[in-house]
């Protein structure tokens, strides 16, 4: 029965195999067929940034942006005291990043100054640092992540943090998304 807003097309209740093709044409209609050196070239991309090709590709096709910039949370880190040595694994891992800017958030009682020192020393580069932020209203959460991105647009940063508290940063700071520490050092 045709009624108001109907469109005369065939009903898709006739049956799964309708409904499959349907389906499986409306999504290879909706991917864009990437060029193979393209891929080729965002695989490269990720490999450079630290990532894995399929978290990158999620980022870049969920913002449309290329990742430019890393926020990462001191606890992510495992920095827990001023001038502590940044475990091999996690130092090994930002030595080999590269093309990408870096942020600290240093969680209290950490000094973001004296925090980014001792990251320096060990041969660690780092763009910026401030202090994270701790439990505000959502107004006041989503200024104080903004602050704390060196002027980057949100959507080109991803977050690496290990907490629930910073995961929410993300939504406040309209950030390209979040990464555990764990899987991110993996």
């Amino acid at each position: 029965m045709s009624g108001l807003g109907h469109n005369r097309g065939p009903a898709l209740t006739g049956g799964k195999g309708w409904q499959l093709h349907c389906w499986r044409k409306a999504r290879a209609d909706l991917l864009p067929q990437l060029p193979l050196e393209v891929i080729r070239l965002r695989v490269r991309r990720a490999k450079e940034i630290g990532l894995d090709y399929t978290s990158y590709a999620t980022v870049r096709a969920t913002t449309g942006h290329d990742i430019v910039a890393f926020l990462y949370s001191s606890n992510a880190l495992h920095l827990f005291r001023e001038r502590q040595a940044l475990a091999a694994d996690r130092a090994a891992k930002l030595a080999a990043q590269s093309g990408v800017q870096r942020q600290l958030a240093a969680q209290p009682p950490l000094d973001p100054a004296a925090t980014l020192a001792g990251l320096a020393a060990q041969g660690l580069r780092f763009d910026g640092a401030g202090r994270a932020p701790g439990l505000l209203t959502f107004p006041a959460l989503r200024e104080a992540v903004r602050g704390l991105l060196g002027g980057v647009p949100g959507d080109r940063v991803l977050l690496v943090g290990d907490t629930a508290v910073e995961r929410d940063w993300c939504a406040a700071g309209r950030l390209a998304g979040y990464m555990p520490a764990d899987r991110f050092f993996a």
